[in-house]
């Protein structure tokens, strides 16, 4: 017995000490992946440059004691790491995940890891949580992450990722949660997404996804949100959606969906968020809507929905934000909306709803955001607007709203934003109004609101946009208005404001805009406006304004716009005016102004809309610095007392389109180049002297010239010679043109009119051929009707097809010639895929023709008027189109030499194929602009409109 004792006690000896033996091997193995962990951590912690946030990792400190590391305290291994929002800078290649087996936890959201996500990623079999969102990750994902398959949690958002998405997602069988929003993925949606059946939230918004929503969604039925906007998905909403029961958000918004608001989706009643917003949907609002009482945001705006708005959408009475904007929605407002009493956010702009708002939207107490402009209702605002107490943000322009503005409209204090403009609101500003001490923007103008300004309104610390134009609003100008120190715009103009302007005003020095025109204000301008540096648009025109214009005004080097004109402002113009040199337009017409035009003003070379000095009392020589003005379009000094000659430099002025200098004392004769401008002879008449071959206008050589104006003399010279010159050119060309249509008529045997010049098409067309094509230009073959003239289709015997363009007369038998050379100037000295072809052209007696190729898919204007092609047309086409656009526009300005500027760019001129390719057409208004050592000096094609930037 005492043997078998023995024996006993020696076994378990035995066994313990080999237990023990077991224990120690483990720990060593364990002790020694620990430290590859260590290692590769504090490797990884180096190529990020030792964060601040990584200080405790030390070779001396335990691992499972670092900021962000837990471990397994059985197998004493890493397990998770979550560093977010660590500013951590750097990659993932720096760190060795074959080394971390066990970890089944990663969470580096928030910081600056960028570069790709490195395929060794797929080794960590254990992840199940995985969060990168806000990095900097670019590349596409991996084909083998689909092999981590233990995951549950995977985000991505927020990142720079591209390439489609691999179907070995569909792998990720345990996924709940999967986040890619934000990144620049595209191609299909693979169909193996439906073999997440265990997701609940699915986010691929913000991409570039491409095709349909595939049919396999409708297997993920534990989905409770679903969103894919802000893509480029097409088709239908898939009938198969029908099946997530369980789905409480679809977000679908910003993509190219069409087809109607499936019914199928009425009967997801645990909806709470519904956003379909800016695809190509089309019907009504289904009356059904009013099943989904969960719902608290409906998002259906930028559409085609019609129909009314249904009286079931009061039965939505969670419902905190309703945005209906940009649709065809007409009929009333139902009085059912006024049982939305927990709505937040009521947007319906832009429809055509009609009536009157109901009375019972005054029980929407909690409505903060109401945007109902841009539709046509009517009536008055019913009381119920007072007990909105809450509201921020109101906004009613352009509809026909008529009587009193709401009493009590701030009673809440709250209102930031009051738009309700262009209306025909009457009546006096309400109380409440001037005492809402939070208003930012006051948008009153063009109604018929009545009373003196003077009290009307109080005192806004934190206003910046003041409009109260056009109304019949009286009084003066209160000094108060300097209170509002961030004001950016301050209009006051049409209505019947007297007094003057106050000086107080300088101290609005973040104003950009200051418009009073169009009252009864008197007194100067006061130099203290001057100081407004900000300031680029200035409107005080037809007022009693007197005084001169202050020489403080070159301050103003930000001013674009100026408009003084119409008051009795008198003095001379000030030399410092040379100074505002980002001036687009000015305008001191109809005044009292005297002395001559200052030099400096040829300093203003941005002016390029209107300079108008007409009806003044402005005398002296016109400045030669006038023709620094080269973009300038309209020039009127009309009506003035100026002498001497109109300067040559005038001629370097290539965007002139008006030139007006009637009634002056002007003498000699008009530049050439202007003559050769189409000018209106009614602009030169009433001078004293001026000469010209124009209607109206003594020719020059019956004026006599003193023998001792050389100068005079020398001018004529330079004008008579190159007429000479021109003459004999002319008689060259048309002896030349005489024999060379004589050789084609022998050579062809074919009585071709007075055809004078013909360019061939592969060596075989001539201009019997287009008429015989079209039986001599019938309107059955015209394809496009223009300004300029009409455009043909013409087959050709060989098949192929051309495009010819016949020119429309000007008047009985005379065309537009410049036209007419001006496109052929400008198409033969171009080669670019994106521009159309010209293969020639054709003059003759009766008909201008030229002669392009044929661009199969009509005009951009015709395919977006055409439902079915502009469905055709999804967004990628459309940046594809505005891409060739740009492309040809680029090389017209950068690459052609001289650079061409087309000015008319409108979806009439740019052509489209089959394929959706992009081409300009149409040159008949471009300008050639040649460049010497420091100007724009030569012009073909009509004078007019520059482009800006020109």
């Amino acid at each position: 017995m005492q043997f078998m004792q023995t024996l006993l006690c020696l076994l378990f000896i035995s066994s313990g000490l080999q237990l023990q033996s077991i224990d120690a091997a483990q720990q060593k193995r364990n002790q020694s992946s620990l430290r590859a962990q260590q290692t590769a951590l504090l490797n990884w912690k180096y190529s990020l440059g030792s964060p601040p946030a990584l200080s405790s990792w030390q070779q001396r400190v335990h691992p499972c004691n670092w900021t962000g590391i837990m471990c397994n305290p059985t197998h004493m291994a890493v397990t998770n790491i979550s560093l977010p929002n660590a500013n951590l800078n750097g990659q993932l290649n720096g760190l060795n995940f074959s080394a971390l087996p066990f970890i089944d936890y990663i969470d580096l959201s928030f910081n600056d890891i960028h570069g790709q996500i490195p395929t060794s990623f797929s080794s960590l079999a254990a992840l199940s949580y995985l969060d990168f969102t806000s990095n900097g990750l670019s590349g596409s994902i991996p084909y083998n992450f689909g092999n981590l398959q233990s995951l549950t949690v995977l985000g991505l958002s927020f990142n720079n990722l591209s390439g489609q998405l691999p179907a070995s997602m569909g792998n990720l069988t345990k996924l709940t949660y999967f986040y890619i929003h934000q990144n620049m993925l595209s191609g299909d949606i693979p169909e193996e997404i439906g073999k997440l059946t265990n997701l609940e939230l699915l986010q691929l918004s913000n991409n570039s996804f491409i095709g349909q929503i595939p049919a396999s969604i409708g297997n993920l039925t534990k989905l409770n949100s679903l969103r894919l906007y802000n893509n480029q998905l097409s088709g239908n909403i898939p009938s198969a959606l029908a099946n997530l029961i369980n789905l409480q958000e679809i977000q679908l918004g910003a993509n190219n969906l069409g087809g109607a608001i499936p019914d199928f989706l009425v009967n997801l009643t645990n909806l709470n968020m519904v956003v379909l917003f800016q695809n190509q949907i089309t019907g009504v609002i289904p009356q059904a809507i009013g099943m989904l009482s969960n719902l608290t945001r409906l998002e259906l705006g930028t559409n085609y929905l019609g129909g009314s708005i249904p009286p079931s959408i009061g039965n939505l009475t969670k419902l905190t934000f309703l945005n209906l904007v940009n649709n065809q929605i007409t009929g009333s407002i139902p009085t059912e909306i006024g049982n939305l009493v927990n709505l937040i956010t009521l947007n319906m702009y832009g429809n055509q709803i009609s009536g009157s708002i109901p009375a019972t939207i005054g029980n929407m107490k909690s409505i903060r955001y109401m945007r109902m402009f841009d539709n046509q209702l009517s009536g008055p605002l019913p009381p119920g607007f007072g007990n909105l107490t809450d509201m921020i943000y109101l906004s009613l322009i352009n509809n026909s709203l008529v009587g009193p503005l709401p009493r009590d409209v701030c009673r809440g204090g709250q209102l930031e934003y009051f738009n309700v403009g262009m209306n025909m609101f009457n009546g006096s500003i309400p109380a409440s109004l001037r005492r809402c001490k939070s208003l930012q923007i006051i948008e009153i103008s063009y109604n018929q609101l009545t009373g003196d300004i003077s009290q009307l309104f109080g005192i806004y610390p934190n206003l910046t946009t003041m409009d109260f134009s056009s109304n019949m609003l009286y009084g003066h100008l209160s000094p108060d208005w300097a209170a509002s120190t961030g004001m950016v715009w301050f209009t006051a103009a049409n209505n019947m404001i007297t007094g003057g302007i106050p000086k107080e005003l300088s101290k609005l020095t973040n104003l950009e805009i200051l418009s009073l025109h169009s009252n009864h204000l008197s007194g100067n301008i006061p130099s203290e406006i001057c100081n407004l540096t900000n300031l680029y648009r200035i409107s005080f025109a037809d007022n009693e304004l007197s005084g001169s214009i202050p020489s403080e005004i070159g301050k103003l080097k930000n001013l674009q716009n100026i408009d003084i004109s119409g008051n009795m402002i008198g003095g001379s113009i000030p030399e410092s005016m040379g100074n505002c040199v980002s001036l687009v337009s000015l305008k001191v017409n109809n005044n009292s102004l005297t002395g001559s035009l200052p030099d400096a003003i040829g300093n203003l070379a941005s002016l390029q809309t209107v300079l108008d000095l007409s009806s003044n009392d402005l005398s002296g020589p016109l400045p030669q610095s006038l023709g620094n003005l080269k973009m300038l379009e309209i020039l009127n000094i009309s009506h003035n007392k100026f002498s001497g000659g109109v300067p040559s430099s005038f001629e370097s002025m290539l965007s002139l389109a008006t030139l007006d200098v009637s009634y002056n004392n002007l003498v000699g004769p008009i530049p050439m180049k202007l003559l050769l401008r189409n000018y209106s002879a009614e602009w030169f008449l009433h001078n004293k002297d001026l000469c010209g071959p124009l209607s109206g206008l003594q020719p020059c050589n019956s004026i006599m010239i003193p023998r001792h104006h050389t100068g005079k003399h020398h001018t004529l010279i330079l004008v008579i010679v190159p007429l000479c010159i021109v003459i004999v050119l002319a008689i060259v060309a048309v002896v030349f043109m005489a024999r060379h249509r004589k050789r084609r008529h022998e050579t062809t045997n074919v009585d071709r009119g007075d055809v004078f010049s013909i360019w061939n098409f592969d060596g075989k067309l001539a201009f019997e051929d287009l008429t015989r094509a079209t039986e001599n230009f019938d309107d059955k073959y015209i394809v496009g009707v223009g300004g300029y003239g009409n455009v043909y289709k013409v087959e050709l015997q060989d098949g192929q097809q051309i495009a010819v363009k016949k020119l429309h007369p000007i008047e009985e038998g005379a065309f537009d010639e410049k036209g007419f050379h001006n496109e052929i100037d400008v198409l033969t000295k171009i080669r670019h895929r994106n521009i159309v072809k010209l293969y020639g052209f054709c003059s003759h007696s009766q008909y201008k023709l030229l002669v392009y190729d044929y661009i199969n898919g009509g005009s951009l204007r015709a395919t977006l008027a055409n439902e079915q092609l502009a469905t055709e047309l999804d967004w990628k086409k459309r940046v594809a189109i505005v891409r060739d656009v740009a492309q040809a526009i680029y090389y017209l300005h950068y690459s052609c030499n001289p650079p061409v500027i087309h000015r008319d760019i409108t979806s009439n001129n740019i052509l489209l194929d089959t394929a959706f390719t992009a081409y300009v057409s149409d040159f008949g208004t471009a300008r050639v602009l040649r460049p010497d050592s420091s100007n724009w000096s030569a012009l073909a094609g009509t004078y007019g409109y520059i482009a800006p930037g020109i």
